[in-house]
């Protein structure tokens, strides 16, 4: 009998794995969440404005949506000059750093939308969400005569002045990643006083895009587990089904270069001459953590429905240095709906190459995911995603595959072996001769209201494959 009809049966069916709960999820809306920590609380900030806190990244409580009269921490009055310069009153992805003297600084950015007519500016106040006060406008894109660094502007070339994300290095010096389509990714040194570019720099370095690529939404972290810094990247579309999936690269200097999993240094990554939006040209660069997908329900699964989840991106990431936890903070948009989005965030893993695994489901607050696991709990039908390569347009789908007792698997599209090493939590995968090397989990999964076992992976090559098992009955 094909393998494809083999009985499905359930990972870790059966086990008393002693920490299973009902997760307590409050949802937000944040386009372009990105995450700050004050004292105990997180934030994100995005899009528009909105803004939401919560203490656990579970539950969160809506600030903000929208600039109107009753904004909590902004008045559009104060912001003219932006205003004018953008010819737009749309406050595009901003981000918020909390700063040593106890002050925050939030650098929002207006875009025309059209056209890369752009700016960047710095707003200052006294709390996370308190009356910021507007300092002005200090980058600025899409002038027709000369450029912020004294050359004429060419948007092939010179960068969209949105998107920015300031953080610290890990020696304490100040920067600022930003840009988005148009002609790349920019950093710049920053003064940690002013909040303003140091002087003599223009738009700063480049570290990827060009020619209207679709490549934006930059966020780097440094981990001190492996002592590189990751540029975090949206390439993409953020609409439904316009493609947005989730990449990172990585350099053992802030400044670059960074190179994917192939390595590839993603300065290569833009799109053809004379070209718009060519996706096909960015597609082979960057280490893809995720895209569009859809863990799709087996026959004897509980309930009815399950979702699609489309075009993920324009994340922000946080490492929690008192843990050692790393999460992927991200909105996410569904198949069913072409308009709603909502914050996600996963926890991710670091591999023993020094590269992301992200988690197949939204973070939950429990500690189980860390738990060591038995060569048992990996036996049963799990549903694959291999979220390959390329800028997926619709979810990818689940693919129903058995992992056998003798560690082999069998499915009718995957053929392979898996083994679970020692220390209870890496998994090795060898699935139509692609190896990959992750972690397993234990995750709820919230469309059969049931704890599953999970696993990510990626392989060497920098694709990332999901398991979710079967949900028990």
């Amino acid at each position: 009998m094909p393998p494809w009809y083999m009985p499905l049966s359930s990972p870790g069916a059966g086990c008393d794995f002693g920490d299973e709960f009902v997760p307590a999820f409050n949802e937000a809306t944040v386009h372009d969440p990105s995450i700050f920590r004050a004292g105990a609380d997180f934030y994100v900030i995005g899009s528009h404005m909105a803004m939401a806190t919560s203490r656990d990244l579970v539950k969160w409580t809506q600030i903000s949506n929208f600039v109107n009269a009753a904004h909590p921490f902004i008045d559009a009055n104060d912001f003219a000059e932006a205003f004018a310069w953008s010819q737009s009153r749309t406050f595009w992805a901003g981000d918020i750093e909390p700063m040593p003297d106890g002050r925050f600084f939030l650098y929002y950015c207006n875009c025309q939308g059209s056209m890369p007519l752009g700016n960047i500016g710095l707003a200052i106040s006294d709390g996370p969400a308190a009356p910021y006060r507007n300092q002005g406008i200090f980058l600025k894109s899409g002038m027709a005569g000369e450029s912020h660094g004294g050359t004429r502007y060419d948007a092939t070339v010179h960068p969209n002045c949105i998107d920015p994300h300031a953080f610290f290095d890990a020696v304490g010096d100040f920067w600022m990643v930003y840009g988005s389509f148009s002609g790349g990714i920019f950093i710049l040194r920053m003064c940690p006083k002013t909040g303003l570019p140091l002087p003599g720099q223009g738009y700063g370095k480049k570290l990827c895009g060009g020619n209207h690529a679709r490549i934006e939404g930059p966020y780097i972290l440094y981990s001190p587990e492996s002592g590189y810094y990751y540029l975090f990247l949206s390439f993409g579309g953020l609409g439904t089904e316009e493609g947005y999936n989730i990449r990172v690269a990585r350099s053992r200097h802030v400044d670059g270069p960074y190179v994917d999993a192939r390595g590839n240094d993603i300065i290569a990554a833009k799109g053809a001459p004379g070209s718009v939006f060519d996706d096909a040209s960015i597609a082979p660069y960057g280490t893809k953590l995720m895209g569009g997908y859809w863990f799709m329900q087996e026959r004897g699964e509980p309930g009815r429905n399950t979702t699609g989840h489309l075009s993920p991106g324009h994340n922000s990431a946080y490492y929690d240095a008192s843990s050692g936890r790393y999460f992927l903070i991200f909105h996410q948009r569904f198949a069913h709906s072409r308009t709603i989005h909502r914050v996600r965030v996963h926890e991710m893993w670091l591999t023993g190459e020094g590269w992301f695994v992200v988690s197949p489901f939204r973070y939950e607050g429990a500690a189980g995911a860390h738990r060591p696991f038995e060569a048992a709990h990996m036996q049963g039908t799990w549903k694959l995603i291999p979220h390959g390569q390329s800028i997926n347009y619709s979810c990818e789908l689940s693919i129903a595959t058995n992992f056998n007792e003798d560690g082999t698997i069998q499915g009718r599209h995957a053929a392979g072996k898996w083994a679970l090493d020692a220390d209870g939590a890496t998994v090795r995968i060898i699935l139509n001769e692609v190896t990959y090397t992750g972690r397993v989990l234990r995750c709820y999964n919230a469309d059969v209201e049931r704890w599953v076992m999970a696993f990510t992976a990626i392989c060497a090559e920098g694709t990332a494959l999901w398991g979710a098992g079967l949900a028990e009955v």
